[in-house]
């Protein structure tokens, strides 16, 4: 069936609403239609993520039903007794109704709902999924994507979200629905009086904070010295706003500032369009702020607070927006470094890093005689790992964390964590205070002992249909008419992981690559640099992630400059073969 056909489907059903039906009449543009109605909203691994419209190819309460009750069928299919789920939402334009959406789906088909009663981070919809034994996890967002966006995020029994195998089975299950029929939905103020939808208890989030609080490893300095450290913290008009002051406050971090004017949820993200910790602009009011305030630390999370950035001031007076690879490698380092001297640290102990992630981390893992594993990028794979080290109790998780900001430490959520990250966080950067040195400081000595790791992230937008093909262009070229060559460098090793094959191109062999296909392809050269090249799962995007060492900070920015610039005119050629 075509899209217009699709189209005019909307358009004659009963079952489709009136206002629905008007957004679509008032379309003149036939590529805005065909974009809308040309596919179903892809369901990747992590769920459902788009723009909020009318349309197969839009969120809405149509594709959250059909989404919702092929999740229903496979509860049921999978799972005989203790049938129930959990339900979070963020601040963005129509979670809660969504979530709502969602709730009545899962109610009409008998299966128990938790629902949170006001917007929480995602993290903390992690800890339900596993403190209620939930068979399933929902939480609504698009993370830090601009306001158009929606999504509908799909966690497992763990606290996890799901991945390849579970993610399959699922997807089985959706497509098996008809959107416009066969759905059922119980009201959502019908199913709270039956108590097949209930909220979800303070309790729980309660054991949450407490949960967070325990993972303060000097716990005396940040009991008697909090008080000294000044922090602003931005929540983005999202939902970090309450749990992470909660938190910092309780364990005593009492000179911390909230920008005002960021502190409000609001779905339309005024101040910051696009609402993205690792952009420097969304801290322009703070860093305005700290002209009076000069504040030790500057914090801002992303609206589903998963996400954390960190800004700093350098040896120059300058604040500066950590990267997410530089932020991991400190906290990396200060962990393994803090429960060695506190004799905690454990001999399984291992830390997990994604495979676009810096690989500083390999040289930290190397002195505390810690291993660092790799998994495809997204945290779910981190999480599938915990899963797996608590089963077979092989290894200890201390740490995981991804480039995009992402970080985890404990086992009771299963997804980065903002409101974990902000804590320890904290207490990094007092630690550093209280030994002279300001975080900035202790990232440049962490380059003085292990090299100038200089990493970035090139993103190509190719959207609709046409951006589609370009990117399936790109990616074939790149896996099998690529030169060996780059700027007179040769490409020391290949990885594809769609194929599972590692191949080294200087003694001509292969291995198998021991992780779920994916398409990601890694070009790694001889001085360690490399690049890495995947469609992005949430956004109609290439992704480049760049990665080299330099013998000191301007040698590094220069060798990423010209690796950035020959990497792009690649992709150029590829997307226009």
């Amino acid at each position: 069936m075509n899209y217009k056909e699709q189209y005019n489907i909307w358009l004659n059903s009963d079952y489709i609403d009136e206002g629905t039906k008007n957004e679509l009449k008032k379309i003149k543009n036939e590529k805005e239609i065909e974009d809308r109605f040309y596919k179903s909203l892809k369901f990747g691994t992590g769920g459902l993520r788009g723009i909020i419209g009318a349309g197969t190819n839009r969120m809405n309460i149509y594709t959250v039903r059909k989404a919702t009750q092929g999740i229903a069928n496979f509860i049921k299919r999978n799972y005989k007794k203790n049938l129930s789920v959990a339900i979070a939402f963020d601040s963005r334009i129509m979670s809660k109704e969504f979530a709502k959406v969602a709730s009545e789906v899962f109610a009409a088909n008998e299966i128990q709902v938790n629902i949170y009663k006001d917007i929480k981070p995602t993290p903390m919809l992690s800890f339900a999924v596993g403190k209620l034994k939930c068979k399933i996890g929902i939480s609504i967002t698009a993370s830090h994507n601009p306001k158009e966006y929606n999504g509908y995020k799909v966690y497992g029994e763990d606290g996890g979200q799901i991945t390849d195998e579970l993610a399959k089975d699922i997807l089985c299950c959706i497509e098996k629905v008809d959107i416009l029929k066969g759905i059922k939905a119980l009201e959502f103020n019908s199913g709270l009086e039956k108590g097949i939808i209930n909220y979800i208890k303070d309790s729980v989030e309660e054991e949450y904070f407490n949960k967070v609080k325990e993972l303060v490893i000097r716990k005396d300095l940040v009991k008697n010295n909090a008080k000294d450290l000044k922090i602003i913290y931005t929540p983005l008009h999202g939902t970090g706003n309450i749990p992470i002051r909660t938190v910092l406050k309780e364990l005593g971090f009492e000179d911390l500032y909230v920008v005002k004017e960021q502190e409000i949820p609001d779905g339309t993200f005024p101040t910051a369009p696009y609402p993205n910790p690792e952009i420097k602009d969304v801290f322009n009011i703070a860093l305005d702020m700290a002209k009076d305030i000069k504040p030790d630390i500057i914090l801002g999370t992303d609206p589903d607070c998963d996400r954390i950035g960190v800004v700093v001031k350098d040896n120059y007076n300058n604040y500066r927006v950590l990267s997410g690879n530089q932020t991991g490698a400190l906290l990396t380092n200060y962990i393994l470094m803090s429960l060695k001297e506190k004799n905690k640290l454990p001999e399984n102990g291992v830390v997990i890093k994604t495979i676009v992630t810096t690989d500083i981390v390999k040289k930290i893992g190397e002195k505390f005689k810690i291993p660092i594993i790799e998994v495809l990028t997204g945290f779910k794979y981190i999480g599938e790992k915990i899963k797996e080290f608590q089963k077979d109790d092989t290894s200890k998780y201390i740490f995981g964390f991804e480039e995009s900001y992402g970080y985890l430490a404990g086992n009771f959520v299963r997804d980065k964590d903002a409101v974990i990250a902000s804590a320890l966080i904290c207490e990094m950067t007092l630690y550093y205070k209280s030994i002279g040195l300001s975080l900035y400081e202790a990232l440049i000595k962490l380059y003085d002992e292990y090299g100038y790791y200089k990493e970035e992230l090139l993103s190509v937008e190719l959207k609709g249909k046409e951006g589609q093909e370009k990117i399936e262009k790109a990616m074939h070229y790149l896996r099998h008419s690529m030169s060996t060559t780059l700027n007179d460098v040769k490409i020391y090793k290949k990885l594809d992981y769609k194929l599972s094959i590692e191949k080294n191109l200087f003694v001509i062999s292969e291995h198998h690559i021991e992780l779920p296909k994916s398409n990601v392809l890694k070009f790694i050269f001889n001085d360690g640099s490399w690049f890495v090249v995947r469609p992005s799962g949430t956004e109609p995007k290439i992704k480049i992630y760049l990665s080299v060492i330099g013998n000191n900070k301007k040698h590094a920015e220069d060798k990423i400059k010209m690796l950035k610039k020959s990497v792009k005119d690649i992709i150029d050629v590829a997307c226009n073969c």
